[in-house]
């Protein structure tokens, strides 16, 4: 028996191999044709052969590559293809993590009806391990979708999908989820972190061999976090989370890791009886209408999602510290951003925050990142504090220095201009672009205001 991972030599002829180098094949005489391989049972991907030799990869200077277009799977979904950078690419792997009854499930088997209605011929395979093959089928029938020729194998096992994958050789394939997936090679408990790594491992490398996409679903921590070692993150080419607003009928896709595409992209959904809707032009689906005007701390901010901008509404509310300490209170807004403007008020403007416990919300749940709500926020902040209400159809936009400056941020001419089709009469800018106010501290932003 050969060890495993040792050297031999093979014929490129006619496949005879041994332990040392000849100029000449004694099988077929061919000249030259022995080559250096390694003999590693182990080896994953259609390189191996029925003899357990692999072709000994060796260095290449970058100079001799070639940059190939590994081209894209359009999902069928404007929303998902778009957070994942305009479809998903070949030879790569997905993993979408979400809180239970988030709609993964719902989504992947809307894809899967959606590709195989395009394009026929490719093959699709569904693995589930979580659900039977007639509960996949009510889902689908429940949602009128046509998945007639979606192969579903519901099974827990490695072996049995990678079998499956052998003979089927389908262009997308679906583990739902990941987490219930076990081998015999690493025990036979699912979702241990031997076993993530190891079925991952063994899915993405029989992926990356082939013109074909692998999309995982993954269970996530009360934290919101994917469950199982960080490492699993690494191992694929895209991470995307999936989350609800309180309201439960909005769904938020973003990346939080994409090696094709841009993470700043977000893709917005409606959950009905009939699965996810996209909702492609969401620009006034964050505002609230009312019949009077604006309470008390309350401020809108145009801000910048990929390629899209939308108005979204901050609310603001602070009332005295119930214990010795005050307390921020926001999911939706980064708690230290939220301390850090509520301190630059204190000092600019002299409006005590210390002694009192700040609530923050954004309407439509939706959860903001970029740095041009910080003028907004203040805005917020002081109106709820002073209990003055901003005037209706005022937009404000802006970064906010530690020193109470009110600093440019990208795409500053677009915001604006998309604040004014949406009916934003008066603007606050860094910058006096396209009939905008321009504000050069926060003392200007709140004596203008109020």
């Amino acid at each position: 028996m050969k060890k495993k991972g040792s050297i031999v030599y093979k014929c490129s002829s006619c496949g005879y191999t041994q332990p040392a180098w000849l100029g000449r094949c004694p099988q077929c005489g061919e000249w030259n044709s022995m080559q250096e391989c390694i003999n590693d049972p182990m080896a994953a991907g259609p390189r191996l052969s029925s003899d357990g030799t692999v072709a000994k990869v060796k260095p290449v200077p970058l100079s001799r590559i070639e940059i190939v277009d590994e081209g894209r799977i359009a999902t069928g979904d404007a929303e998902f293809d778009r957070v994942l950078g305009g479809g998903a690419t070949k030879r790569s792997a997905v993993l979408i993590g979400g809180e239970p009854g988030i709609g993964k499930s719902t989504l992947l088997l809307q894809c899967a009806a959606a590709i195989q209605k395009v394009n026929p011929s490719f093959r699709i395979l569904y693995v589930s391990g979580e659900e039977s093959a007639s509960q996949i089928k009510g889902r689908a029938v429940r949602l009128s979708l046509d998945v007639g020729k979606v192969e579903i194998l519901p099974t827990l096992r490695l072996e049995d999908i990678l079998d499956a994958l052998d003979s089927l050789n389908p262009t997308v394939t679906i583990i739902d989820s990941i987490q219930t997936v076990y081998s015999v090679q690493a025990g036979i408990v699912p979702g241990t972190v031997s076993q993530l790594k190891y079925c991952s491992n063994e899915l993405i490398s029989w992926v990356k061999e082939r013109d074909a996409v692998l999309f995982m679903t993954a269970h996530v921590t009360k934290e919101g976090d994917i469950a199982g070692p960080k490492s699993l993150e690494h191992m694929v080419d895209t991470v995307i989370s999936f989350e609800r607003n309180h309201n439960d009928d909005l769904r938020f896709l973003h990346a939080l890791k994409n090696r094709f595409g841009s993470v700043n992209e977000l893709g917005i959904f409606k959950m009905d009886s009939l699965g996810l809707k996209p909702v492609p032009d969401p620009s006034s689906l964050f505002i609230t209408k009312r019949a009077g005007g604006l309470p008390a701390g309350v401020s809108c901010v145009p801000v910048f999602e990929g390629t899209r901008i939308f108005i979204v509404e901050i609310q603001a509310l602070t009332v005295p510290a119930k214990g010795a300490m005050s307390r921020v209170y926001s999911d939706r807004v980064d708690g230290a951003r939220v301390s850090r403007v509520a301190a630059v008020l204190e000092k600019q403007l002299g409006v005590k925050f210390s002694e009192q416990d700040i609530y923050i919300n954004v309407a439509g749940g939706i959860r903001l990142v970029d740095s041009a709500i910080d003028a907004a926020l203040a805005a917020a902040l002081y109106s709820a504090r002073s209990d003055l209400p901003l005037k209706e159809s005022t937009a404000i936009v802006g970064e906010l220095s530690l020193a109470g400056e009110i600093r440019p941020v990208a795409k500053l001419k677009d915001r604006v201009k998309a604040a004014r089709e949406l009916g934003f009469t008066t603007v606050f800018a860094p910058e006096k672009v396209d009939g905008a106010k321009a504000v050069a501290r926060v003392k200007d932003l709140v004596k203008a205001l109020f």
